[in-house]
């Protein structure tokens, strides 16, 4: 289901003063020690990308973005650390990753301040974990709270003379209704209000302990910042301090007591290849072979389920879309299984679902590891359907608070386009031979009888999927989380759909104790794709304009439609482009994105 969370956008700010409020004085300069410095730029990826096209840095994934902060609470040269958000777009759950690690340098007894030219939700829900919260004078605050918006395209396609003959197993499941209502069903509504109301307890249970808030302070905050200036936020408690950029560091070093104004990176971001000025003959021969993994010790693997899972080998574009192929996850596995320095498996999960036959298949190879080495999850911003599916194949499942789990269902239908056909003045002849090779005739929608024949076989699937489940999850209610009902974090948890709260680092840190490793590395699976694969993934054999064409035609919508609506329509036309290849998926209705 598309559903899309708006930011009000903040309108000019008034210039202001400098101002310093509430959460420690400044302290004498009488420390040694530097300023521990983090850039978080954009959307943090979940693992490192393929090369860069045109040179330059790397940017650095979620989970080195936590390393960095963490280190930072062992290491003697850093005596304060200044996290800098330049355009940052961070998930509630991802805030809630690195707010751990913000909170484990500050429990070190160094102090953690957060910059930004401008702050919305996300921004000021890391914000709350620091000790101080610093904006650009004159930089504008927005957080409204929650807001969704969902899109029912069932007049739209009758419009254009399409008709989504569909069908869904699980009263709350809602994956059907996108294309097939107007409105959202009573079930649907249900379960998404459940799940807004435990998101937003979350974002206000960050604020409030952040920034030493009540229910009535954060109230009248919120009633001020939908749209504020810097020094509206600071006026209601939301913000610490407004200052020009050019004295950021000198107040960082004065108010954590630093004698020294120095900042050391943290995590410096790996140079690419120059594409301008290698060698091009150097440059073929690096970008078109596959990446080279050699493991010298002892170490965990992480392995990455991010994107719709569909049959056959996984694909990434330049567009930054992914898809999770299940041939190349069972080649993932073989490799991690056949690998003796391999002591462990962390499955990364971060998937609306997709393909159930492809699902299936995961979930039989995380199985077969299961039954050598340790298998456990960590679910990001969401494992939904069949990524919820593949989840149930682990022994042990670690959540944040704001991860979104469940969506225990099945949909499945194709798309009538015989009215569509009429309005283009488009005639087919259709012929079929054998009983039922007009199942999936495009101009016709389902007979009653041929409803039934799908319903049955998705109900199949449906109690294939209860049953990995319950076998999975020791003590689930069925009766109480199948049906299509999503939830976030400590709900799943008292549901005992997971097990943990945690993200990707407390995971791993638990793994290598339970195995008794003093230290280990961390390899991530299935490895990038080689320059060679991206283009054969993005422009297919022999097919570069049309491969041209449609990243064209993506640009334009996104351009239209907002980047977070786009987000939300490619990927419902996405799952349902899969309805070609097979009737019954494991999908989520949409990718919730919140801020």
């Amino acid at each position: 289901m598309v559903s899309t969370l708006r930011s009000v956008l903040a309108g000019l700010a008034l210039a202001g003063s400098v101002v310093s409020i509430g959460r420690g004085a400044a302290v004498a300069p009488d420390k040694q020690g530097k300023i521990g410095n983090i850039e978080i730029k954009g959307a943090p990826s979940a693992r490192q990308t393929a090369v860069s096209l045109f040179g330059g840095k790397r940017s650095l994934t979620l989970r080195e973005l936590v390393d960095a902060i963490e280190s930072a609470s062992t290491k003697d040269e850093v005596g304060a650390v200044l996290v800098r958000l330049k355009d940052a777009q961070i998930t509630m759950s991802q805030t809630e990753e690195l707010g751990a690690a913000i909170k484990k340098v500050r429990d070190s007894g160094k102090r953690v301040t957060v910059f930004s030219e401008s702050y919305d939700t996300t921004d000021l829900l890391l914000g709350s974990y620091a000790d101080e919260i610093v904006i650009q004078e004159a930089g504008p605050v927005s957080f409204p709270g929650l807001h969704m918006e969902e899109m029912f395209l069932a007049d739209t396609l009758g419009w254009a003379g399409l008709k989504a003959d569909m069908v869904q197993v699980g009263e709350y499941k809602g994956a059907n209704e996108q294309m097939t209502r107007s409105s959202p069903s009573k079930p649907w509504s249900e379960n998404i209000d459940q799940l807004l109301d435990s998101l937003y307890a979350n974002q206000r249970a960050a604020i409030k302990t952040g920034r030493s808030m009540d229910d009535a302070k954060l109230d009248a905050a919120m009633k001020k910042a939908w749209m504020a200036d810097s020094a509206d936020a600071i006026a209601v408690g939301l913000v610490d301090t407004q200052l020009d950029l050019t004295g950021l560091v000198k107040h960082v070093a004065e108010k954590s007591g630093l004698s020294s104004q120095k900042l050391v990176t943290l995590v410096a971001a790996r140079d690419e290849i120059d594409l301008a000025t290698a060698n091009p003959f150097t440059i073929l021969s690096t970008i078109m072979k596959p990446p080279k993994r050699e493991i010298t010790q002892e170490s965990i693997a992480v392995l990455h389920i991010d994107g719709a899972i569909v049959d056959g080998d996984s694909k990434a574009g330049f567009t930054g879309e992914r898809s999770v192929g299940s041939r190349t996850i069972r080649n993932a596995l073989e490799d991690i299984l056949d690998e003796d320095l391999i002591k462990g498996v962390v499955v990364r999960i971060d998937s609306p679902g997709g393909s159930a036959v492809a699902s299936e298949v995961i979930w039989q190879g995380l199985k077969r590891v299961a039954a050598k080495k340790p298998v456990w999850v960590s679910v990001g911003n969401m494992a939904a359907s069949g990524g919820y599916y593949i989840a149930s194949a682990g022994q042990r499942t670690y959540v944040n608070p704001s991860s979104i789990v469940g969506s225990i269902g099945v949909v499945g239908g194709k798309i009538t386009m015989g009215g569509l056909y009429e309005h283009l003045k488009v005639h087919v002849s259709s012929r079929s031979r054998g009983p039922m090779a007009g199942m999936f005739d495009s101009t016709t929608p389902w007979t009653d009888e041929q409803i039934k024949l799908v319903r049955g076989k998705m109900t199949e699937t449906f109690d294939l999927f209860k049953r990995r489940v319950a076998e999975g999850r020791t003590g689930i209610d069925l009766s109480k989380t199948a049906g299509g009902w999503l939830f976030a974090g400590q709900k799943s948890i008292d549901l005992k759909m997971a097990d943990k709260i945690g993200g990707l680092k407390v995971a791993l840190d638990d793994m290598g104790k339970q195995l008794n490793m003093a230290a280990y590395e961390v390899v991530d699976y299935p490895a990038p794709p080689s320059f060679s694969d991206m283009l054969d993934n993005a422009f297919g054999s022999a097919s570069a304009p049309s491969g041209v064409a449609i990243s064209e035609l993506k640009r334009i919508s996104a351009e239209l439609l907002g980047e977070s609506a786009w987000s939300q329509v490619s990927r419902a036309f996405d799952g349902l482009l899969q309805l070609r290849r097979e009737p019954v998926l494991l999908m989520h209705p949409g990718v919730l994105i919140f801020k």
